[in-house]
Formats: structure tokens, C-alpha cells, sequence
């Protein structure tokens, strides 16, 4: 499953850069956030429940930032592990530029599930995950007291 989108941010690239790093910001950002904090220079652990229509698991796992220019891109890897239902994983690739006095996000990933997470289907899945996609950068701009606009597919 693909993912993905453009967002016109109303801050300058090292606020939003500051802001992607900064987990007080993505806490508040990512729905269902119980717990994300540094494990290293370039790993995260969280812990978040997830809405998936049906069921509202809870998924535990890390992140790692790699490919990592500052202030201009860096690639998301992360797997969680949601209990009985099964593994969800993926990554995504961030990239910022400049866009008149504001900042443009273009982010795109690609994840999927494993074990009983599929019983639910891929049309669930896409679904909760794209409205998690927007939702997080509605909630970003919120958290780092930025405006954000949905700029649509590249």
C-alpha cells in the first residue's frame, strides 16, 4: 500500500526540521501516541494504539531515520508489532523545500501488515492509514503553531 502527499507548511525548513525531530511535537501529531521517545541518534520507540475501523490495537515498535540530509530529507523505517493481530511495517521518505517564505512537505510511504491485521482488508487499512497521513500534519501544524495546507497528490 502506497501513501503519501504535499503540504504547504507556514514555518521555515529548520523550524519544520526542528519540529519533526522534536517528540513533544509528533507525540501530539500522531493519533493514538502513548509514548515516543529518542533510543539513539537515529531511533525512535513508540508505542500507539491505532483505530482500524474494527479493532483499536495497540502496536509497540521503533523507528530509524536514515538517508538523513538535514533540514532537507530523510527516510522513516518503522515496524510495530500489534499483539494477536500481527506485524505492520514501512517507511517513508520526507522531503522539504522551499516554498516562497513557507516550507513544502512532500512525504510518500508505503507499508503493509501481516497475520490477522489482513483479515481486515487492504480497503481498511488504506483507509485508516491515509486518514492517519492527514490527520498527523493537521496536528502537526497545530503542535508546531504553523499553518498547514493539503496541497494534493505531486
Amino acid at each position: 500500500m502506497e501513501f503519501g502527499g504535499r503540504y504547504r507548511i507556514a514555518a521555515s525548513r529548520s523550524a519544520v526540521w526542528a519540529a519533526l525531530n522534536d517528540t513533544e511535537v509528533l507525540k501530539a501529531a500522531i493519533p493514538g501516541c502513548h509514548r515516543i521517545d529518542w533510543s539513539g541518534d537515529s531511533a525512535l520507540d513508540l508505542e500507539i494504539k491505532v483505530n482500524l475501523g474494527v479493532v483499536h490495537p495497540i502496536f509497540k515498535g521503533g523507528l530509524t531515520l536514515s538517508n538523513i540530509m538535514p533540514a532537507r530529507h530523510y527516510t522513516l523505517s518503522g515496524k510495530g508489532k500489534g499483539g494477536l493481530l500481527g506485524l505492520a511495517e514501512g517507511s517513508a521518505d520526507i522531503v522539504l523545500s522551499d516554498l516562497d517564505d513557507d516550507t513544502l512537505l512532500v512525504f510518500h510511504a508505503h507499508g503493509g501488515a501481516s497475520g490477522q491485521i489482513m483479515r481486515l482488508g487492504k480497503a481498511i487499512i488504506g483507509n485508516s492509514a491515509q486518514k492517519v497521513i492527514d490527520g498527523f500534519f493537521e496536528r502537526f501544524g497545530d503542535a508546531m503553531g504553523a499553518g498547514v495546507t493539503p496541497l494534493g497528490a505531486e
